[in-house]
């Protein structure tokens, strides 16, 4: 796996500053009035988008594959590749989001032509599940899977408009959260079945022991407050693999920092989890919300959390507004081999993935 966050690129040193509690926001000026001019930006990234977005996604895709041990040339290997609107927004009259796949892919030394996921701010945590189905179904052994999404002009005037994006900074779960701040990024990882791994005896970070959705169907941005569409993606991710709600050791929650999906999400739960809730952390008010790459940067956090058994703590966040075990202030340890990563999109897309630690099924 490998991602492409404000805060760095390498696994280690950028899980490290996470851990630390460090954060990437900085100011960046507009060309509109905005809420707030605060984001969180790759550093020396291309200005061009389009060649923004091609690059930190070839990029991200090769160093996948590279940390997996694989060829991209394989002709074994499918890339799905995840995204909102990418550089779209800002570049109107240029080709589908299915070339951007295409060309990225291409950049990185794939051969075959890539599956493109669009479901908004859940499309990297779609592109897994979708990736995990098709080598359920035996007709792939190995796909790489994940997102990439950058800041663009129109994407923060959208969000300042919609009154989504916060005027102060994010805070996810707290009492005075007022909104989402963005920010951009990749990441992929390797999906690949026990029988291709054990065949070239490869280094496997975790397992993908389950994934669900579902969607409801509620509206364009706000989402069903009775929460019952991310119950159904939490219980799906579970269903058939042995696990319970119990069993979960870690939760890596959606967390936007906005009063409405934040309430809904704490509420679904401090449902579903009513006995011993596993500590619940989240990392979009280090790295900002990058919409179409978020779902794919918290599964690799949540497997990052499962290895080494701590979980990094919710940045700004102070006064929480849930009786749910927040990580605050300092990374916190636990004991358990199964985690939680959760996707809340836009227009009501919902994704729970499932990871155990290696070796642990």
């Amino acid at each position: 796996m490998a991602w492409c966050t404000p805060l760095g690129s390498d696994l280690d040193s950028t899980w490290r500053d996470l851990c630390a509690g460090r954060t990437a926001f900085d100011h960046h000026t507009s060309p509109f009035p905005l809420r707030n001019d605060l984001a969180a930006a790759i550093p020396d990234a291309a200005q061009d988008l389009r060649e923004r977005q091609l690059t930190i996604t070839a990029n991200t895709l090769r160093a996948a594959c590279a940390d997996a041990g694989i060829d991209p040339a394989d002709p074994a290997i499918t890339p799905i590749l995840g995204t909102s609107y990418a550089h779209h927004l800002d570049t109107p009259g240029t080709t589908s989001l299915h070339h951007w796949a295409r060309e990225s892919a291409r950049r990185a030394g794939h051969r075959n032509e890539p599956i493109t996921v669009t479901t908004a701010c859940s499309a990297g945590a779609d592109s897994l599940l979708i990736g995990a189905e098709l080598i359920r179904a035996g007709t792939h052994d190995t796909c790489v899977c994940g997102g990439a999404d950058i800041l663009t002009t129109a994407k923060r005037l959208g969000h300042s408009a919609l009154g989504t994006m916060s005027p102060t900074t994010l805070r996810a779960f707290d009492e005075h959260h007022d909104g989402m701040l963005l920010g951009e990024g990749a990441a992929f990882l390797v999906l690949e079945s026990a029988r291709s791994a054990h065949l070239r005896q490869a280094r496997t970070h975790a397992l993908l022991t389950g994934a669900g959705s579902a969607n409801d169907a509620a509206g364009m941005t706000a989402p069903d407050t009775s929460g019952t569409s991310i119950r159904l993606a939490i219980h799906r991710s579970l269903t058939g693999t042995g696990l319970t709600t119990a069993d979960i050791a870690v939760i890596n929650a959606h967390a936007t920092g906005t009063p409405l999906n934040d309430t809904v999400e704490e509420a679904t739960l401090a449902a579903l989890f009513t006995e011993h809730p596993p500590p619940v952390f989240a990392t979009k008010g280090a790295l900002g919300h990058s919409l179409g790459a978020t779902g794919a940067i918290e599964a690799v956090s949540t497997v990052l959390a499962l290895r080494d058994q701590l979980a990094p703590p919710i940045a700004a966040t102070t006064t929480p507004a849930t009786a749910l075990p927040l990580v605050l202030g300092r990374p916190h340890a636990f004991n358990g081999t199964a985690g939680l990563s959760i996707t809340l999109g836009f227009g009501g897309f919902n994704t729970s993935l499932l990871f155990t630690r290696n070796g642990d099924a």
